[in-house]
């Protein structure tokens, strides 16, 4: 008889146990499907507004978030620049759809044809809507060319991920006309290509001698947190200090309002010094990453866009290499 109860009870016990899980697995695909139904049921258009900042100059200044179904990626600033020869844009955004509304704004606001882009990095919310240019040329450094290729469609899975049907028909396209220093010409405008690195491992930064403005990129923040996926901290810093010696009369940051004092280099050098401090400490007291992503933020940063999310990404991205650097006999 204790068998028998035994032999019924198994499959009982079994089948609750499927219930469970199915009733687990039902609940997960729900909770999915309430996360992903906002980015396909949104409207995916873009009201982008060029604003001029400079004699010839606009900029579209992104916002200063995540990428997140709500704002379908449109956090990067992006720059026009006037020639004689049509607009040179600064940064393409984060998708052929955005790409699309760019060219859109390009003509609406200056009536003139775009003659080149110019690609700052290989970072997504920077290329991803080169395709809308493919008949002009796209320039960027080279290695930047290069990472764009070897590492875009790694890129692409993730904004699709994130960023789902805004996303739709985006093909990664890397630039293809490399510039490495000295000055590009376009339509008698000339811009002094800069190559720097931190931010990423090749960033490029422009001078246009006809105001002094330098166009950034992603070396310089304003009122929103760096970024630090592919970051050299020590590079980085180095990199602000030159932009800073070129004397510009105003930035263009990757990402925050046009900056008009220098703001935009002192923030993100704070940033970075306190980051890398804090990091180090912990890694001296032996604390794990869980701990350290409830680090209490100075105001100052805490107050800043994409904040404290972009600090818990920026302890997974570096808190491994400063963890083995201060504390190697760990790792032998």
């Amino acid at each position: 008889m204790a068998n028998e109860k035994k032999h019924v009870a198994g499959p009982a016990r079994m089948t609750r146990r499927k219930a469970m899980m199915l009733g687990s697995a039902s609940a997960l695909v729900m909770g999915i499907s309430a996360r992903l139904s906002p980015v396909y049921a949104a409207p995916k258009s873009y009201d982008l507004k060029p604003v001029k900042v400079g004699d010839g100059l606009w900029m579209i200044e992104g916002a200063t978030e995540y990428f997140s179904s709500e704002n379908g990626g449109a956090i990067v600033n992006c720059t026009l620049i006037e020639t004689t020869a049509g607009i040179v844009i600064v940064d393409t955004g984060s998708s052929r759809r955005y790409g699309e509304a760019l060219r859109e704004a390009v003509s609406n606001v200056t009536g003139l044809p775009v003659a080149a882009v110019v690609n700052t990095h290989h970072h997504p919310d920077h290329f991803f809507g080169n395709q809308v240019f493919k008949d002009v040329p796209i320039f960027a450094l080279g290695q930047t060319a290069e990472l764009a290729r070897t590492e875009g469609d790694a890129f692409s899975d993730n904004m699709y991920r994130l960023l789902g049907d805004w996303m739709r028909g985006t093909e990664v396209t890397p630039p293809d006309k490399v510039i490495e220093t000295g000055v590009l010409t376009i339509g008698g405008r000339k811009l002094r290509a800069i190559p720097l690195s931190g931010h990423t491992a090749s960033d490029l930064v422009l001078l246009d001698e006809k105001t002094g403005y330098a166009i950034a990129g992603d070396i310089a923040f304003l009122d929103r947190a760096p970024t630090t996926p592919h970051a050299n901290l020590e590079d980085w810093r180095k990199s602000l200090a030159e932009v800073r010696a070129l004397a510009p009369s105003a930035i263009i940051p990757g990402h925050g309002p046009v900056d008009r004092d220098g703001s935009s280099l002192v923030q993100t050098r704070s940033y970075l010094d306190w980051l890398e401090t804090t990091l180090n400490a912990a890694a001296n007291e032996g604390l794990d990453m869980v701990e350290i992503m409830e680090t209490r933020i100075p105001a100052q940063f805490a107050e800043m866009g994409a904040m404290p999310g972009e600090f818990i990404r920026s302890v997974s991205h570096l808190y491994p290499g400063i963890e083995r650097s201060v504390l190697p006999l760990v790792n032998r």
